[in-house]
């Protein structure tokens, strides 16, 4: 993850907040001591952060929100892809009928519900391919790298047969919050928070094990535990859980959230109570798995039910970002070429073996289940409302995407591309915009723009442009 290093204002607690018109800085912690170290816990936002001008507040408070959530191996394949794959006679499970607003989801679409969505179909990479050294093109790593960057592989150390590669320039996720514009002179704690959820690798190298990238041979390792995102997020001591059950996190802020109360209004009363609550939730759910002894156990093991663990990550990420701690994330599910089993869909083989193999109704069912884990996000962030009333969804700008169209031949055609949220009413939900082979870039063209970056073009190495994709910018 990135966390801002700049110096910063100090942060109050709440024994420093007087009644007076100047309410509570949004960078308040609840704050105690445990074991002789400090915990500070996060607020949600209140209107006694905003006073006298509440209501006048909202249009500056509603900061957005930029995420990706990446799935592996695309889709399943059709003709569209190509011919060899259309040979199969296989439907398009993806692309809406119709185009414009207002379309119907298809089948693979009806995990995402009734959230606010559009999608871009027909769209592929436009960058220069190098025939030295040979390999390139293979979209698993061509698709991945324009897709997230804009950019080609990087040809210096490209080294096809034992797939190793490295970006030229970072990924969007990175892209957007170091960009001078995005956060400006406030900085969240974290620029970024990179997520993931399942722990098969193709590789347990470089490229195959994480999707953001600061730039060449520098990733962002994405944090796969529950209970290490936790300890991050709310400054958890490295002995707390050592101290287990004798004395719980929250405990030790509560006198300070009762000294809060008292200088708050009754809706500001409420939404404290239902935030303490919500974090007690979580910590009762995480020491259900790691549980507690007078040594520090080992973190949680992974789950094999991906909804699941996505639901914890997705939970603890929305309090991450309804607190301000971050605008940005990326959510990796599965990494690129993932070997994960999905035994729980009756899949005996991994899952790119099992897309090599043309195995094409088990890749449907293992896609529709990663479509399951997006739609499981999108739940939480939708279920998230912050005190104007607004949801983390309609906030936010989230770009899901997978590394190529397909994964039997590698296709770069018909590139997945779904842009989730209203991005603070800058995006138009319900619209299907196709292009047959139209420029990827269209898309970074547009999310940059509705995300308030000043972005004249984007693109590198042929796949330039200054166009966005029309109908989805409000």
């Amino acid at each position: 993850m990135s966390a801002d290093t700049k110096k910063r204002r100090p942060v109050p607690n709440i024994a420093q907040v007087r009644k007076s018109g100047r309410g509570i800085s949004r960078r308040t912690l609840l704050r105690g001591a445990i074991g002789g170290s400090a915990v500070g816990l996060a607020l949600p936002w209140l209107e006694a952060m905003f006073p006298g001008r509440f209501a006048q507040a909202k249009a500056a408070a509603l900061e957005p929100i930029f995420g990706v959530f990446f799935w592996a191996n695309g889709l399943p394949w059709h003709a569209k892809h190509g011919e060899a794959q259309g040979q199969g006679g296989h439907p398009d499970l993806w692309t809406p009928a119709d185009e414009g607003p207002g379309f119907t989801p298809t089948q693979l679409m009806t995990p995402l519900g009734s959230h606010p969505f559009s999608v871009a179909t027909g769209l592929e990479p436009k960058t220069e391919v190098p025939g030295d050294p040979p390999g390139q093109g293979d979209g698993h790593m061509r698709g991945f790298m324009v897709t997230l960057t804009g950019d080609r592989i990087k040809p210096e150390g490209f080294d096809h047969p034992s797939h190793t590669l490295t970006a030229l320039r970072p990924t969007l996720d990175q892209y957007v919050a170091t960009h001078e514009d995005f956060y400006g002179a406030f900085p969240t704690r974290f620029r970024s928070l990179e997520i993931g959820v399942s722990s098969a690798r193709f590789h347990d190298y470089g490229h195959w094990n994480n999707i953001s990238y600061n730039g060449p041979d520098s990733q962002n390792p994405a944090i796969m535990s529950p209970t290490q995102l936790y300890n991050l997020l709310f400054d958890v001591p490295d002995d707390l859980i050592a101290v287990g059950r004798r004395a719980r996190l929250l405990d030790v802020v509560m006198d300070d959230a009762a000294d809060l109360r008292t200088k708050l209004g009754a809706n500001d009363r409420d939404r404290l109570d239902a935030h303490l609550d919500h974090l007690s939730e979580i910590q009762r759910r995480l020491e259900l798995t790691s549980g507690t002894c007078d040594t520090a156990p080992e973190p949680p093991g992974d789950s094999s039910d991906l909804l699941i663990k996505t639901d914890i990550m997705a939970e603890l990420l929305a309090v991450a970002l309804q607190c301000g701690l971050t605008r940005v994330f990326s959510f990796m599910l599965t990494s690129p070429a993932t070997t994960h089993v999905f035994t729980n869909l009756g899949v005996n083989n991994d899952m790119h073996a099992t897309c090599h193999a043309g195995e094409w109704e088990q890749v449907r069912a293992i896609t529709d289940y990663q479509m399951q884990a997006f739609g499981r996000l999108l739940d939480r962030f939708a279920a998230t409302v912050d005190p104007m009333g607004d949801t983390l969804l309609d906030r936010a700008c989230i770009f899901g995407t997978s590394e190529y169209g397909e994964g039997w031949q590698h296709s770069v055609k018909e590139l997945p591309v779904v842009l989730a949220g209203r991005c603070n009413g800058n995006l138009n939900p319900g619209v299907h915009v196709r292009e047959q082979g139209g420029n990827i870039s269209k898309v970074h063209v547009t999310m940059l723009r509705a995300l308030g970056l000043e972005t004249p073009s984007f693109g590198w190495n042929g796949g330039e442009t200054s166009e966005e994709l029309p109908g989805l910018r409000a």
